[in-house]
């Protein structure tokens, strides 16, 4: 019989669901996983200070572009490929979706005959400055169909994204932020619907994906140079052609360390490691600056302007 293991969550993005979750999947095979109020071991994320209230292990997860914080967590899982002396697991954002899709064979012909529109962008956050000042140069070449709130000019928002990018030769990609191992789902979902990412974000993004298939604008001395490739991509059938017939990753096949087997495996091995040390938040040091902390986030929110986890 596997062992029982009682966990929680909480501090995560609005829709998360405790029932159905990737983390959920990862465990079962090594436990029967209970949802439990006094849980053995607590996944938190930093949209808020829940956490704070419970003395068990803790296990941090987040979809920002923030680090682990070791007094908080004893382990972590993240988009960062340090492994912080064995206290971090990578698990970018983007793993949360179903990539397998993208190892199914791109049809050239079919794939251009439905791209019937030029470019486009769906993104809600103006205050990504390399992302803002990439749309409006772009847009000076030909117009950069915006669908979400930030520089919205088709005249409604778009509520399923991936219907309406599906008509898109190309789609600007750019993350939040610049950061060495921050993947997120931007750059897959214009890959589900055969549309070439226009990709910024993660300078190791090739660790990920096969640099061949999309724009990776860190290949690029400047964002000039970026949209001559555009220009030449969109003038020509041929380099069109060279872009398409490229698997989305390498050798199409994903990193071993991103497989699922291995993410269940080593998860389980560091909550099996929680029985011989004591949660962190135990330590009276460490609980006392968290609660510090949790007061400084959010004076600094509040001055800023900034969610907490920026602070």
């Amino acid at each position: 019989m596997k062992r029982i293991l009682k966990i929680n969550f909480c501090d995560f993005w609005g829709d998360f669901k405790k029932e159905d979750n990737l983390f959920l999947n990862l465990l079962k095979p090594y436990y029967d996983v209970e949802i439990s109020n006094n849980p053995d071991v607590l996944f938190y994320s930093c949209y808020s200070f829940e956490h704070l209230k419970y003395k068990c292990h803790k296990i941090f997860y987040t979809g920002e572009n923030v680090r682990p914080n070791f007094m908080e967590c004893d382990f972590s899982l993240s988009f960062d490929f340090d492994d912080y002396q064995n206290r971090n697991l990578r698990l970018p954002l983007f793993r949360w979706h179903h990539v397998e899709w993208l190892f199914e064979r791109k049809e050239f012909q079919k794939i251009k005959s439905s791209k019937t529109k030029f470019c486009c962008i769906v993104v809600s956050n103006e205050n990504a400055r390399e992302r803002n000042d990439f749309f409006k140069k772009l847009n000076g070449y030909k117009k950069v169909d915006s669908g979400g709130r930030a520089f919205n000019n088709i005249g409604y928002y778009v509520d399923d994204k991936l219907a309406f990018l599906k008509d898109y030769k190309f789609v600007i990609a750019f993350e939040n932020s610049c950061y060495p191992g921050y993947t997120s789902e931007k750059i897959i979902h214009p890959m589900f619907r055969n549309s070439l990412p226009v990709y910024w974000g993660n300078p190791k993004i090739g660790n990920d994906f096969n640099t061949k298939s999309f724009i990776n604008v860190h290949d690029y001395q400047s964002f000039d140079a970026v949209i001559e490739e555009i220009v030449r991509i969109d003038s020509s059938d041929d380099v069109y052609h060279q872009y398409i017939e490229q698997p989305w990753f390498s050798n199409n096949k994903m990193l071993d360390e991103l497989e699922l087997n291995y993410l269940s495996e080593k998860l389980f091995n560091a909550i099996e490691s929680f029985d011989k040390v004591k949660p962190v938040s135990k330590i009276f040091f460490n609980g006392f600056y968290q609660a510090v902390n949790k007061q400084k986030k959010r004076i600094l929110s509040r001055l800023l302007g900034k969610q907490h986890w920026y602070c």
